[in-house]
Protein backbone atom coordinates (compact mmCIF):
# COMPACT_ATOMS: atom_id res chain seq x y z
CA UNK A 1 0.00 0.00 0.00
CA UNK A 2 1.42 3.81 -1.17
CA UNK A 3 0.91 6.21 1.56
CA UNK A 4 -2.23 8.45 0.43
CA UNK A 5 -0.91 11.70 -0.02
CA UNK A 6 -3.87 13.21 1.95
CA UNK A 7 -5.07 13.49 5.29
CA UNK A 8 -8.57 11.14 5.09
CA UNK A 9 -9.93 13.58 7.86
CA UNK A 10 -8.75 16.69 6.61
CA UNK A 11 -10.45 19.76 7.49
CA UNK A 12 -11.67 20.38 3.98
CA UNK A 13 -12.91 16.64 3.42
CA UNK A 14 -14.47 16.98 6.83
CA UNK A 15 -16.37 20.37 6.33
CA UNK A 16 -17.42 19.29 2.90
CA UNK A 17 -18.85 15.69 3.57
CA UNK A 18 -20.60 17.56 6.86
CA UNK A 19 -22.41 19.83 4.53
CA UNK A 20 -23.53 17.18 1.83
CA UNK A 21 -24.98 14.89 4.83
CA UNK A 22 -26.69 17.95 5.84
CA UNK A 23 -28.03 18.88 3.02
CA UNK A 24 -26.62 23.07 3.56
CA UNK A 25 -27.13 24.99 0.72
CA UNK A 26 -26.55 28.90 0.21
CA UNK A 27 -28.23 31.20 1.82
CA UNK A 28 -29.23 28.43 4.82
CA UNK A 29 -25.48 27.49 6.64
CA UNK A 30 -24.92 26.62 9.75
CA UNK A 31 -21.24 25.89 9.96
CA UNK A 32 -19.95 29.82 10.11
CA UNK A 33 -17.51 28.47 7.41
CA UNK A 34 -16.82 29.87 4.01
CA UNK A 35 -15.26 26.90 1.49
CA UNK A 36 -14.19 28.12 -1.86
CA UNK A 37 -13.58 25.84 -4.71
CA UNK A 38 -10.55 26.72 -7.09
CA UNK A 39 -10.04 25.50 -10.62
CA UNK A 40 -6.90 25.58 -12.15
CA UNK A 41 -6.74 25.20 -16.48
CA UNK A 42 -4.03 24.70 -18.62
CA UNK A 43 -5.19 24.54 -21.78
CA UNK A 44 -6.24 20.64 -22.47
CA UNK A 45 -4.76 20.03 -19.23
CA UNK A 46 -8.20 21.54 -17.94
CA UNK A 47 -9.28 18.37 -18.44
CA UNK A 48 -7.97 17.42 -15.17
CA UNK A 49 -10.06 19.95 -13.44
CA UNK A 50 -13.51 18.63 -15.46
CA UNK A 51 -13.12 15.69 -14.39
CA UNK A 52 -12.93 16.24 -10.88
CA UNK A 53 -15.75 18.76 -10.86
CA UNK A 54 -17.82 15.79 -12.41
CA UNK A 55 -16.86 13.86 -9.99
CA UNK A 56 -17.82 16.47 -7.12
CA UNK A 57 -21.57 16.59 -8.96
CA UNK A 58 -21.59 13.13 -8.82
CA UNK A 59 -20.32 13.04 -5.59
CA UNK A 60 -23.45 15.28 -4.20
CA UNK A 61 -20.59 18.02 -3.65
CA UNK A 62 -22.05 20.74 -5.68
CA UNK A 63 -23.79 22.80 -2.96
CA UNK A 64 -21.40 22.52 -0.53
CA UNK A 65 -19.24 25.38 -1.46
CA UNK A 66 -20.07 29.06 -1.06
CA UNK A 67 -17.55 30.67 -4.51
CA UNK A 68 -15.73 29.31 -7.00
CA UNK A 69 -12.35 30.36 -8.34
CA UNK A 70 -10.84 30.10 -11.50
CA UNK A 71 -8.68 30.82 -14.73
CA UNK A 72 -8.12 29.87 -18.11
CA UNK A 73 -9.90 27.20 -19.38
CA UNK A 74 -10.84 26.26 -15.37
CA UNK A 75 -12.98 29.02 -15.38
CA UNK A 76 -15.04 27.25 -18.45
CA UNK A 77 -15.25 23.99 -16.27
CA UNK A 78 -16.22 26.08 -13.67
CA UNK A 79 -18.80 27.58 -15.64
CA UNK A 80 -20.47 24.65 -16.63
CA UNK A 81 -20.11 23.31 -13.18
CA UNK A 82 -22.35 25.99 -11.71
CA UNK A 83 -24.79 24.20 -14.47
CA UNK A 84 -24.60 20.91 -13.16
CA UNK A 85 -24.57 17.84 -16.08
CA UNK A 86 -20.44 18.04 -16.07
CA UNK A 87 -19.94 14.92 -18.27
CA UNK A 88 -21.83 16.85 -21.02
CA UNK A 89 -19.09 19.72 -20.98
CA UNK A 90 -16.46 17.26 -20.35
CA UNK A 91 -16.10 15.47 -23.68
CA UNK A 92 -15.69 19.15 -25.39
CA UNK A 93 -11.91 18.06 -24.61
CA UNK A 94 -11.33 15.14 -26.20
CA UNK A 95 -14.47 15.67 -28.45
CA UNK A 96 -13.62 18.87 -29.82
CA UNK A 97 -10.37 20.64 -28.59
CA UNK A 98 -8.08 17.42 -29.31
CA UNK A 99 -8.34 18.43 -33.38
CA UNK A 100 -5.72 21.30 -35.45
CA UNK A 101 -9.04 22.96 -35.78
CA UNK A 102 -8.14 24.37 -32.54
CA UNK A 103 -4.43 23.74 -31.73
CA UNK A 104 -2.08 23.77 -34.63
CA UNK A 105 1.20 24.56 -34.25
CA UNK A 106 1.64 25.25 -37.81
CA UNK A 107 -0.21 28.93 -37.22
CA UNK A 108 2.87 29.46 -34.68
CA UNK A 109 4.42 32.50 -36.96
CA UNK A 110 0.77 33.95 -37.06
CA UNK A 111 0.79 33.59 -33.20
CA UNK A 112 -2.23 31.81 -33.31
CA UNK A 113 -1.53 28.24 -32.25
CA UNK A 114 -4.53 28.16 -29.97
CA UNK A 115 -7.89 29.35 -31.97
CA UNK A 116 -10.18 30.27 -29.35
CA UNK A 117 -12.52 31.49 -31.69
CA UNK A 118 -12.94 27.94 -32.65
CA UNK A 119 -13.67 27.33 -28.97
CA UNK A 120 -16.07 30.14 -28.06
CA UNK A 121 -17.89 30.35 -31.39
CA UNK A 122 -18.33 27.08 -32.51
CA UNK A 123 -17.62 25.01 -29.42
CA UNK A 124 -19.35 27.01 -26.48
CA UNK A 125 -21.89 28.32 -28.83
CA UNK A 126 -23.31 26.10 -30.98
CA UNK A 127 -21.77 22.40 -30.23
CA UNK A 128 -22.15 22.12 -26.46
CA UNK A 129 -23.72 25.66 -25.57
CA UNK A 130 -22.88 27.08 -22.13
CA UNK A 131 -25.95 28.92 -20.87
CA UNK A 132 -24.39 32.40 -19.81
CA UNK A 133 -27.67 33.52 -18.49
CA UNK A 134 -27.85 30.54 -16.19
CA UNK A 135 -24.57 31.40 -14.92
CA UNK A 136 -24.90 34.38 -13.91
CA UNK A 137 -28.11 33.38 -12.13
CA UNK A 138 -26.60 30.59 -9.99
CA UNK A 139 -26.54 31.63 -6.49
CA UNK A 140 -23.11 30.12 -5.95
CA UNK A 141 -20.48 32.67 -7.41
CA UNK A 142 -17.85 32.61 -10.15
CA UNK A 143 -14.79 34.83 -9.65
CA UNK A 144 -12.82 34.49 -12.55
CA UNK A 145 -9.32 35.58 -12.86
CA UNK A 146 -8.26 38.39 -15.44
CA UNK A 147 -4.72 39.47 -15.78
CA UNK A 148 -5.04 43.03 -17.01
CA UNK A 149 -2.65 44.31 -18.72
CA UNK A 150 -1.54 47.79 -18.37
CA UNK A 151 -2.38 47.71 -14.80
CA UNK A 152 -0.51 44.94 -14.10
CA UNK A 153 -2.56 43.47 -11.98
CA UNK A 154 -5.07 40.35 -11.50
CA UNK A 155 -8.91 41.14 -11.49
CA UNK A 156 -11.18 38.59 -10.12
CA UNK A 157 -14.80 39.38 -11.89
CA UNK A 158 -18.01 38.17 -10.10
CA UNK A 159 -20.21 40.64 -11.57
CA UNK A 160 -21.28 40.53 -14.99
CA UNK A 161 -24.12 42.51 -16.44
CA UNK A 162 -24.73 40.72 -19.31
CA UNK A 163 -24.05 37.31 -20.76
CA UNK A 164 -21.52 39.12 -23.15
CA UNK A 165 -19.77 40.64 -20.32
CA UNK A 166 -19.08 36.96 -19.24
CA UNK A 167 -18.25 35.51 -22.47
CA UNK A 168 -15.89 38.24 -22.85
CA UNK A 169 -14.43 37.60 -19.37
CA UNK A 170 -14.20 33.72 -20.22
CA UNK A 171 -12.64 34.49 -23.14
CA UNK A 172 -10.12 37.12 -21.94
CA UNK A 173 -8.58 34.68 -18.87
CA UNK A 174 -8.22 32.01 -21.36
CA UNK A 175 -6.06 33.76 -23.41
CA UNK A 176 -2.59 32.51 -23.47
CA UNK A 177 0.58 34.59 -24.04
CA UNK A 178 2.69 33.45 -26.84
CA UNK A 179 0.19 30.65 -28.01
CA UNK A 180 -2.75 33.71 -29.21
CA UNK A 181 -1.72 37.01 -30.36
CA UNK A 182 -1.73 39.72 -28.94
CA UNK A 183 -4.68 40.60 -26.06
CA UNK A 184 -8.61 40.07 -25.40
CA UNK A 185 -10.60 42.92 -24.77
CA UNK A 186 -12.12 43.04 -21.45
CA UNK A 187 -14.40 45.90 -20.69
CA UNK A 188 -12.04 48.61 -22.69
CA UNK A 189 -9.16 46.95 -21.17
CA UNK A 190 -6.30 45.22 -22.49
CA UNK A 191 -6.80 41.72 -20.88
CA UNK A 192 -4.55 38.04 -21.53
CA UNK A 193 -4.67 34.66 -19.72
CA UNK A 194 -5.51 34.82 -15.47
CA UNK A 195 -2.77 32.78 -14.40
CA UNK A 196 -0.16 35.19 -15.73
CA UNK A 197 -0.11 37.70 -12.28
CA UNK A 198 -1.63 34.64 -10.45
CA UNK A 199 -0.82 31.33 -11.05
CA UNK A 200 -3.36 29.54 -9.28
CA UNK A 201 -6.56 30.52 -8.34
CA UNK A 202 -6.77 29.58 -4.75
CA UNK A 203 -4.76 32.26 -3.88
CA UNK A 204 -8.09 34.55 -4.73
CA UNK A 205 -9.95 31.99 -2.62
CA UNK A 206 -8.08 32.74 0.51
CA UNK A 207 -7.44 36.99 -0.19
CA UNK A 208 -11.72 36.46 -0.14
CA UNK A 209 -12.28 34.92 3.15
CA UNK A 210 -12.44 31.92 2.48
CA UNK A 211 -11.94 29.38 5.41
CA UNK A 212 -11.82 26.05 3.58
CA UNK A 213 -10.77 26.16 0.12
CA UNK A 214 -10.97 23.17 -2.12
CA UNK A 215 -8.21 23.58 -4.45
CA UNK A 216 -8.09 21.62 -7.84
CA UNK A 217 -4.44 21.34 -9.62
CA UNK A 218 -4.15 19.57 -12.94
CA UNK A 219 -0.38 18.89 -12.94
CA UNK A 220 0.20 15.84 -11.17
CA UNK A 221 2.07 15.85 -7.26
CA UNK A 222 5.67 16.22 -7.87
CA UNK A 223 8.42 18.71 -6.65
CA UNK A 224 8.35 22.19 -8.02
CA UNK A 225 11.18 22.52 -10.52
CA UNK A 226 13.71 24.95 -9.17
CA UNK A 227 14.24 27.53 -11.72
CA UNK A 228 12.28 29.31 -14.75
CA UNK A 229 12.57 26.73 -17.79
CA UNK A 230 13.38 28.18 -21.31
CA UNK A 231 9.36 28.35 -22.49
CA UNK A 232 8.60 30.62 -18.87
CA UNK A 233 11.53 33.41 -20.10
CA UNK A 234 10.40 33.50 -23.44
CA UNK A 235 7.21 33.81 -22.14
CA UNK A 236 8.27 36.45 -20.22
CA UNK A 237 9.99 38.44 -22.87
CA UNK A 238 6.77 38.25 -24.89
CA UNK A 239 4.63 39.32 -21.83
CA UNK A 240 7.44 42.46 -21.54
CA UNK A 241 6.47 43.68 -25.14
CA UNK A 242 3.04 43.81 -24.59
CA UNK A 243 3.59 45.74 -21.45
CA UNK A 244 6.89 46.86 -19.82
CA UNK A 245 7.43 45.12 -16.54
CA UNK A 246 4.40 42.34 -17.48
CA UNK A 247 6.81 39.86 -18.04
CA UNK A 248 9.06 40.57 -14.33
CA UNK A 249 5.91 40.48 -12.78
CA UNK A 250 5.26 36.73 -14.52
CA UNK A 251 8.12 35.67 -13.53
CA UNK A 252 8.40 36.81 -10.12
CA UNK A 253 4.71 35.38 -9.42
CA UNK A 254 5.93 32.15 -10.79
CA UNK A 255 9.06 32.19 -8.15
CA UNK A 256 6.62 32.80 -5.38
CA UNK A 257 4.18 30.02 -6.32
CA UNK A 258 6.83 27.55 -6.64
CA UNK A 259 7.06 28.37 -2.94
CA UNK A 260 3.06 28.45 -2.76
CA UNK A 261 3.44 24.53 -4.38
CA UNK A 262 5.44 23.06 -1.80
CA UNK A 263 3.07 24.54 1.23
CA UNK A 264 0.38 23.12 -0.44
CA UNK A 265 1.49 20.12 -1.16
CA UNK A 266 2.72 19.33 2.35
CA UNK A 267 -0.64 20.83 3.99
CA UNK A 268 -2.28 17.24 1.90
CA UNK A 269 -1.02 15.31 4.90
CA UNK A 270 -0.44 18.00 7.34
CA UNK A 271 -2.96 21.23 7.64
CA UNK A 272 -2.35 23.72 9.84
CA UNK A 273 -4.10 24.02 13.56
CA UNK A 274 -6.00 26.66 12.74
CA UNK A 275 -7.81 28.24 9.61
CA UNK A 276 -7.39 28.94 6.57
CA UNK A 277 -7.58 25.64 5.60
CA UNK A 278 -6.54 24.18 1.79
CA UNK A 279 -6.59 21.07 0.42
CA UNK A 280 -5.00 20.77 -3.19
CA UNK A 281 -5.53 17.55 -5.33
CA UNK A 282 -4.04 16.68 -8.20
CA UNK A 283 -2.85 13.94 -9.95
CA UNK A 284 -0.90 11.62 -8.24
CA UNK A 285 2.59 11.67 -8.95
CA UNK A 286 2.88 8.33 -11.03
CA UNK A 287 0.41 9.71 -13.42
CA UNK A 288 1.10 11.02 -16.97
CA UNK A 289 0.97 14.46 -17.26
CA UNK A 290 -1.66 15.85 -19.68
CA UNK A 291 0.22 18.70 -22.01
CA UNK A 292 -1.23 22.26 -22.53
CA UNK A 293 -1.87 21.26 -26.28
CA UNK A 294 -2.03 17.70 -25.71
CA UNK A 295 -4.15 16.04 -29.19
CA UNK A 296 -4.24 12.58 -28.75
CA UNK A 297 -7.92 12.11 -27.17
CA UNK A 298 -6.69 8.44 -25.70
CA UNK A 299 -4.08 10.77 -23.22
CA UNK A 300 -6.71 13.46 -22.71
CA UNK A 301 -9.29 10.71 -21.78
CA UNK A 302 -6.40 8.76 -19.55
CA UNK A 303 -6.08 11.96 -17.85
CA UNK A 304 -9.75 12.69 -17.05
CA UNK A 305 -10.09 9.01 -15.65
CA UNK A 306 -7.14 9.42 -13.16
CA UNK A 307 -8.75 13.12 -12.11
CA UNK A 308 -12.08 11.78 -11.09
CA UNK A 309 -10.40 8.61 -9.56
CA UNK A 310 -8.06 10.98 -7.50
CA UNK A 311 -11.03 12.93 -6.20
CA UNK A 312 -12.92 9.77 -5.43
CA UNK A 313 -10.67 8.33 -3.28
CA UNK A 314 -10.08 11.33 -1.08
CA UNK A 315 -13.65 12.21 -0.56
CA UNK A 316 -14.39 8.25 0.42
CA UNK A 317 -11.57 8.39 2.44
CA UNK A 318 -9.74 5.62 -0.19
CA UNK A 319 -6.04 4.40 -0.86
CA UNK A 320 -5.00 5.87 -3.92
CA UNK A 321 -3.52 2.64 -4.23
CA UNK A 322 -6.79 1.19 -5.42
CA UNK A 323 -6.39 3.14 -9.02
CA UNK A 324 -2.82 1.91 -9.27
CA UNK A 325 -3.63 -1.30 -8.74
CA UNK A 326 -6.70 -1.35 -11.01
CA UNK A 327 -9.72 -1.93 -8.18
CA UNK A 328 -11.16 1.39 -8.49
CA UNK A 329 -11.61 2.76 -12.74
CA UNK A 330 -13.48 5.51 -13.72
CA UNK A 331 -16.17 4.70 -16.56
CA UNK A 332 -17.14 7.56 -18.77
CA UNK A 333 -20.60 8.08 -19.41
CA UNK A 334 -22.20 8.35 -23.21
CA UNK A 335 -24.83 11.32 -24.46
CA UNK A 336 -26.10 12.27 -27.51
CA UNK A 337 -25.29 16.32 -28.74
CA UNK A 338 -26.83 17.45 -32.26
CA UNK A 339 -24.05 19.24 -34.37
CA UNK A 340 -24.81 23.00 -35.73
CA UNK A 341 -25.56 20.90 -39.02
CA UNK A 342 -28.25 18.44 -37.73
CA UNK A 343 -26.06 15.57 -37.35
CA UNK A 344 -25.76 13.56 -34.77
CA UNK A 345 -22.66 12.58 -33.00
CA UNK A 346 -21.58 10.44 -30.56
CA UNK A 347 -19.63 11.97 -27.79
CA UNK A 348 -18.10 8.66 -26.34
CA UNK A 349 -15.28 8.63 -23.59
CA UNK A 350 -14.08 5.46 -25.25
CA UNK A 351 -14.05 6.88 -29.11
CA UNK A 352 -10.29 7.89 -29.82
CA UNK A 353 -9.25 4.28 -31.66
CA UNK A 354 -11.15 2.59 -34.78
CA UNK A 355 -12.80 0.31 -32.32
CA UNK A 356 -13.73 2.51 -29.58
CA UNK A 357 -11.64 2.10 -26.74
CA UNK A 358 -9.03 4.89 -26.52
CA UNK A 359 -5.28 4.33 -25.97
CA UNK A 360 -4.48 4.56 -22.00
CA UNK A 361 -1.02 3.53 -21.89
CA UNK A 362 1.15 5.79 -24.04
CA UNK A 363 2.99 8.36 -21.49
CA UNK A 364 3.87 11.76 -23.61
CA UNK A 365 6.95 13.00 -23.09
CA UNK A 366 7.00 15.41 -20.10
CA UNK A 367 5.53 19.14 -20.73
CA UNK A 368 7.53 22.04 -19.70
CA UNK A 369 6.08 23.86 -16.78
CA UNK A 370 4.78 26.73 -19.15
CA UNK A 371 3.10 23.45 -21.54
Amino acid sequence: MERTPWATDHPVLTALRRRRDEGSVIGNRTDGLKIGLAVEGGGIRGVVSAAMLTALEDLGLTSAFDAVYAASSGAVNAAYFLLGDTWYPLSIYYDDLSTRQFVDFRRAPRGAILNLDYAFDVVLDQVKPLDYEAVIASPLPLHIAVTLVDELRTEAVSKHPTPADLRDALMASAWLPVAIKGTAVFRGQRAVDGGVLTPHPFRLALDDGCTHVLSLSTRPIRPPRGSAGISQRYAARHLDRLRPGLGAGYLEATVRYRGERRMLQAWMADPPEQPPYVLDLAPLPWMPEVKRHELDPGRIIAGARGAYEVLYCAVNGLDPAVIRTGRLRAVPRLTIVHRPDGEAVRTDARAGTPDGRADTTADGPAETADG
